[in-house]
């Protein structure tokens, strides 16, 4: 391409985003002013319902309900990670014609259109605008794809995640120095992934007797990605087989970029064998620890001097810093806290409940029995008011903490446990993605179905990532980055997947013309123009 054709598409693209922005532009204010001249005295009736529909199918033009996977489509190639499949994953003794990064995105695709099963795909098979968008002829069928997941041993899921975190680890290295000048938090924590099949291999009963699988998720907290998932029996301790995936996160956030790094978890991941070696290695941690007699014991010997009142908000204080959120974002008034419906059912009925009065620390030095050196013991005492039917009374219960992180105090330690509670809510997204699903019949296959739709979910956190931030308007680019990272997923479907676009085709590209508008479409087109 010689340079005054480069020259001329260039200046194409700047009148094509000059004229898009217009229009977006103008899209938004035509909302607004309807919006609220609706607003009005109306003595006619209901509004819904008032004129006939009337349905057709278009004989010429064609349109998929998945705009917005042209952009993540974008972003899937920038993070290189269909290449990074291809190179090290060989499942397949010849393609005809899907390679196997075509069959991994097909369900992370699947997940990102809306669907909750296998069969769902069925429904972007038989999509024409959808096939053409993405420039294909056809897509791996529901029974195709169950039986490529099939394919896979314990081996290959591990070499399909690690694939996945090198495409991760390029998005990680576009966010500049400021992004590994912090602290990479990597959590872990399980959750039950209940069934009600009969036959799939590899399933158990639970503690709480629910049958299924425990899927372990290592994520990283800065950007709320599964870095890692790890399948077993739902009769397995939570516990099992962390330690090599912590090892691999630590390995790669260093090879990323990130000077310090703080792994987490509850008392479940306080696995002692390994504390000394991560001090070694100049990793923090800070893990729940079990309230044994030993620990308690020492905390109770504990003088009353050593003991500070936990710094921290409160209920009431945060409610506080929400009103005052709401105030500083433009409302008019402040909405007064509603009442406690439970409590009051609760005192009507005289039922038992335990009510925290206040709560203090202290800390001892603290040698596990696996280990050859000392750590930090955080010791947290709730003073808990107990009521109900003609009994009151207090008491005093425990909670222990144990960190090598000489830096921060102790306030800061609970506060880093407790944050990491925060993962619960990663949990329940990746099951709203159907990530933590298991539709096959066998522990490896169900374990490599849910590595692949979980993609889902990252590709939203690199659209995040990725999205440009301008000098004019960091502040509000910055906001939005952070809104979309915290998005929810089906929110984020919503948003930024489905939305009805028109496939137009040429003998050089493909064009995907939106045909509806939505607040976020400014931040779409920006994400576009970036990639």
């Amino acid at each position: 391409m010689n340079v005054s054709r480069v020259r001329s598409v260039r200046r194409d693209h700047r009148v094509d985003k000059r004229r898009r922005r217009a229009v977006v532009v103008k899209e938004r204010q035509t909302i607004r002013r309807r919006l609220a001249a609706a607003v009005v005295a109306n003595p006619t009736g209901p509004i819904l319902g008032r004129r006939r529909p009337v349905l057709e199918l278009a004989e010429r033009s064609r349109a998929t309900a998945h705009g917005g996977m042209a952009t993540v489509a974008k972003v899937v190639a920038y993070a290189g990670l269909a290449e990074q499949i291809d190179q090290r994953l060989s499942l397949l003794a010849s393609h005809r014609p899907y390679f196997e990064s075509d069959h991994v995105l097909n369900l992370a695709y699947n997940a990102l259109c809306g669907g909750i099963c296998l069969q769902d795909i069925e429904l972007r098979r038989n999509d024409r605008a959808f096939l053409d968008g993405l420039g294909v002829d056809s897509l791996p069928d529901p029974t195709t794809a169950g039986d490529f997941c099939r394919r896979f041993s314990s081996d290959d899921v591990m070499v399909l995640q690690e694939a996945a975190m090198a495409a991760r680890r390029r998005v990680w290295a576009a966010q500049g120095p400021q992004f590994t000048a912090i602290t990479a938090r990597i959590d872990a924590d399980a959750t039950i992934v209940a069934t009600t099949g009969q036959t799939k291999e590899g399933m158990d009963i639970s503690y709480s007797g629910i049958w299924g699988y425990s899927a372990l998720v290592v994520s990283l907290a800065n950007t709320a990605e599964p870095l890692y998932l790890r399948l077993f029996g739902a009769n397995r301790p939570s516990h099992e087989g962390v330690v090599p995936l912590f090892d691999r996160a630590v390995e790669h956030c260093r090879e990323a970029g990130f000077a310090d790094i703080m792994l987490r978890g509850d008392s479940d991941y306080s696995l002692t064998d390994n504390f000394d070696r991560w001090s070694d290695d100049g990793v923090r941690f800070v893990f729940g620890y079990d309230a044994k007699k030993n620990l308690i014991d020492a905390a109770q010997d504990q003088d009353g001097e050593h003991y500070q009142e936990l710094v921290g908000l409160t209920d009431t204080a945060l409610a506080a810093a929400a009103r005052s959120e709401a105030i500083a974002a433009g409302s008019k008034t402040a909405r007064a806290r509603r009442p406690r419906i439970k409590d009051q059912v609760v005192a009507e009925r005289g039922f038992r409940t335990i009510a925290t009065r206040g709560e203090d620390i202290t800390e001892f030095a603290y040698r596990p029995r696996a280990c050859g050196r000392t750590y930090r013991m955080i010791a947290l005492r709730k003073d808990l008011n107990i009521t109900g039917e003609n009994l009151l009374f207090s008491q005093f219960r425990y909670f222990f903490y144990v960190s090598n992180d000489t830096t921060l105090s102790a306030d800061e330690i609970v506060a880093e446990a407790r944050s990491r509670c925060n993962q619960e809510n990663l949990h329940a997204q990746l099951k709203a993605a159907r990530a933590l699903h298991a539709p096959l019949d066998t522990l490896w296959a169900n374990w490599a179905y849910m590595a692949m739709v979980a993609l889902a979910w990252s590709f939203k956190a690199w659209s995040a990532l990725l999205l440009p931030v301008h000098p004019r308007w960091a502040d509000r680019h910055h906001r939005q980055r952070r809104q979309v990272l915290a998005m929810e997923f089906r929110t984020f479907i919503a948003a930024f997947i489905a939305i009805p676009a028109q496939i137009v085709t040429t003998a050089r590209q493909t064009r995907w013309r939106l045909l509806a508008w939505n607040p976020w479409l400014d931040v779409l087109f920006r994400l576009d123009d970036s990639l």
